[in-house]
């Protein structure tokens, strides 16, 4: 997600107060279970995987193989009915389990067609299926529910709205951070992913999109359409896109010839198209340093919103118009800070919440170091600014690695975990900078990662010149003060307040 504010939203990125930090530096631990587990009776699956943001969401006991999603989409700001099925493999001796789900009418929950129970409290739907499910054993879930496509939530960070994104003839959809439960039933957390298929039938008059490839577009009774789409590889439920409006879908080509997919509304096409044409261009400067392309496919979802915020939806970036109807700089920056994240985010995924330093830094950096080369700011400026305020950030924010939930999405994820990258390129310098990314993205490719696997990656590649990378990165990720930056003794940090 880029938090570049165009000039309309630039308040909103007001650095605010907040409190001390206690967050994990690997990943998150599932809940014990009772002590049936060990010897094969069936207990309850955990009801959340005790991330330190979220401790609810995820759960335990299961994984899912592939969510099928149907939707019979009707008109903006209407509920529909929709149906998900689950295809799971548990993972213990099952007597009941969890999804998380909120914001929607429940009808009815099946396991491998039989009624099962349910209860719910809060985002947790409980579901407790008429006989015990073994380990090892697949199983389907099928939840009949009513979407309603009003349902937002509200953070008091960059994210702001989240949920389903009205537009003036459809929806987008914002599941950052976990906001995917309001779209359907799911095990919502960054490090669980899967495939999906979605199946949405639309009015004639109106286009659905989503993550991934459309691999069937057929005709319903009533002048309908459904339009079917397969995301070829497995995501996190915080990166689903679902679209649905009047569209103009714009093909191009990428390096190598990467198929790339616009999803315009259709008065937004030509105001758009100067900066949506430099996608390729982006894609190679990111490959020439990451290598390539993680995914099968690539392009821009232009939200006719009042969003404040891009969203990094895997193969399918959501950008904001406003994001494109200004300058050129400031479009670069949010179009390559997105594009960014399909390696950092999308392709290696959070490990735990506390991990988003990861993610967000990696896109800030490039983003910054591009923007830099096409008539931006000066890198090395802007980076000096953040050091400048990186004490305060720290007392406000919490250390890159540890945030706690109100502060997850505040300045420290973005420019201050760029610092930390920055940083840890001035003491290694470039080549091995570059060595480190590379061997990320490649290692971890399709697989979640926390900041622990980073450290220790960095030191292992950085380890053959001899540096201590492990005691560099520690007080940079969890100190309380700023260590001193390498190759600039004149920095200063101002004092906090």
């Amino acid at each position: 997600m880029s938090t570049f504010p165009t000039p309309r939203r630039g308040a909103r990125l007001a650095l605010a107060a907040a409190v001390a930090v206690t967050a994990a530096l690997t990943g998150p631990v599932s809940y014990a279970t009772s002590p049936g587990a060990a010897d094969g009776e069936p207990t309850p699956g955990a009801p959340g995987l005790g991330d330190p943001m979220f401790p609810l969401d995820g759960n335990g006991g299961y994984r899912v193989d592939r969510y099928l999603l149907d939707f019979d989409w009707q008109a903006p700001r209407t509920p529909f009915a929709a149906t998900a099925t689950i295809k799971a493999t548990a993972t213990q001796h099952l007597s009941r389990f969890n999804l998380d789900f909120g914001g929607n009418t429940l009808h009815t929950v099946t396991v491998d067609g039989r009624a099962a129970g349910t209860s719910r409290e809060g985002d947790e739907l409980t579901v407790t299926p008429a006989a015990p499910l073994a380990k090892g054993r697949p199983f389907t879930v099928e939840v009949s529910y009513t979407a309603d496509p009003t349902q937002v939530r509200h953070r008091d960070d960059a994210i702001e709205t989240y949920g389903w994104i009205p537009t003036p003839d459809g929806t987008v959809v914002y599941p950052q951070p976990n906001g995917a439960r309001l779209i359907f039933p799911a095990n919502d957390h960054p490090s669980r992913r899967a495939p999906i298929t979605f199946r949405i039938t639309t009015p004639k008059d109106l286009t659905a999109v989503a993550n991934g490839r459309l691999v069937g577009r057929s005709a319903r009774p009533g002048d309908r359409v459904r339009w079917t789409y397969d995301s070829e590889q497995p995501l996190s439920t915080q990166l689903v896109q679902l679209a649905i409006g009047r569209f103009t879908l714009v093909d191009g080509e990428g390096p190598r010839g990467l198929p790339l997919r616009d999803v315009v509304p259709d008065a937004l096409v030509e105001p758009t198209a100067k900066y949506r044409k430099l996608t390729p261009e982006h894609l190679a400067w990111l490959e020439e340093r990451l290598g390539p392309y993680p995914f099968n496919r690539y392009g821009v979802l232009v939200g006719d919103t009042d969003l404040g915020v891009a969203l990094e939806t895997q193969t399918l970036s959501l950008v904001p118009k406003a994001d494109l109807l200004g300058t050129q700089v400031d479009a670069e920056r949010n179009l390559v800070h997105e594009l960014a994240h399909q390696w950092f985010g999308d392709s290696v995924a959070l490990a735990s919440w506390s991990d988003l330093w990861v993610s967000e830094g990696h896109a800030r950096f490039y983003e910054r170091m591009y923007s830099e080369q096409h008539g931006g700011d000066s890198f090395e400026a802007t980076m000096k600014a953040a050091y400048r305020a990186h004490d305060q950030w720290r007392r406000d924010f919490g250390a890159p690695a540890e945030p706690t939930e109100p502060n997850l999405f505040k300045r420290m994820r973005y420019d201050g975990s760029a610092l930390v990258l920055y940083a840890l390129r001035e003491k290694v310098g470039d080549a091995t900078f570059q060595k480190i990314e590379r061997a990320w993205v490649t290692r971890y490719r399709g697989k979640a990662a926390s900041t622990r696997e980073y450290v220790d990656l960095a030191t292992r590649v950085a380890g053959a010149d001899g540096k201590d990378i492990e005691g560099f990165l520690e007080p940079w990720l969890y100190g309380p003060s700023t260590p001193p930056m390498p190759g600039h003794p004149d920095w200063v940090v101002d004092p906090a307040t």
